[in-house]
């Protein structure tokens, strides 16, 4: 099992650049950035994981520029959109942004995904948040047609485009690994048109039987079930929670970090190596 690393990159916090550079030099297998472009202060949507919101939130670098300086400065490990909120992005835009970060890296991209949970956020940004998923699905199956072919085209309710030419192209073909990152649910998604499955927040004690209906799912589809691994996101730091997901088969386990300056997480980096070793 792979062991990565996550952070909110803030502007108060420790340089994304820095944090990579350190986590490669530790030898962790990826490094992973979430992004929120802005939070509505009329804070209707309550945040999932309970109580006030943290202020990463709002003091998030974006995303892509997070990725290119940290892929700027390491040369081995993974560099991971954690997630990607493709319901408040172009596609167009947003499949030059994933080829030009997977071709400076060199193939490193992992593309995380999401759907979002901040209704006023993606209404910001024109997504209505009972289609977010139509307009998620449609903004990845568009940004597919556009890495794979020269003249790319897609026409759907919320994409549509005539044929266009776009480079670059990805180092990894036919794309970066596409990861479906979701609070519960979702795993029919995953399997529809994604390549891996991100829990976030999740209830670990009901991950045996979703990774169980994952597979199902996935051979329902006619899809071999090592084609749709699973990244437990923010998972818990204790070895024996670490020893049950790799029993599951898990294929990395992302350890959170928090935003914060060098003095707090470099010791933290320091105190998760260890389980590099004794996981691989």
């Amino acid at each position: 099992m792979k062991i990565g690393i996550t952070m909110f990159a803030t502007d108060y916090a420790v340089r994304p650049d820095t944090l990579a550079k350190e986590c490669e030099d530790r030898g962790f297998e990826s490094i992973w950035f979430p992004e929120h472009t802005h939070i509505p202060a009329s804070r209707k949507s309550p945040f999932p994981g309970g109580g006030e919101l943290p202020r990463e939130y709002w003091h998030t670098h974006d995303l892509f520029v997070t990725l290119g300086v940290a892929a700027a400065v390491t040369s081995t490990i993974k560099i991971g959109s954690g997630i990607c909120l493709v319901i408040e992005r172009d596609p167009i835009t947003m499949a030059n942004e994933v080829a030009t970060v997977d071709q400076l890296s060199n193939g490193r991209l992992l593309f995380g995904i999401g759907g979002g949970w901040n209704s006023e956020e993606m209404e910001n940004h024109g997504t209505p948040f009972n289609r977010r998923w139509k307009v998620c699905r449609e903004r990845i199956e568009a940004m597919k047609e556009i890495w794979a072919n020269e003249e790319a085209e897609y026409h759907g309710e919320f994409v549509d485009f005539d044929p266009i030419w776009s480079h670059p192209k990805p180092v990894q073909k036919p794309h970066p690994p596409i990861l479906m990152g979701t609070f519960n649910g979702g795993l029919k998604r995953v399997v529809n048109y994604c390549d891996g499955w991100i829990p976030v927040g999740f209830d670990t004690t009901t991950l045996p039987e979703s990774i169980k209906e994952l597979h199902a799912l996935a051979e329902q589809a006619g899809r071999p079930v090592d084609e749709v691994p699973v990244s437990v996101f923010g998972s818990s730091d204790k070895e024996e929670a670490l020893a049950s997901h790799q029993e599951l088969g898990v294929e990395r386990a992302v350890l959170f970090l928090p935003s914060a300056g060098a003095d707090t997480v470099l010791p933290l980096l320091d105190k998760y190596q260890p389980y590099i070793a004794k996981f691989a």
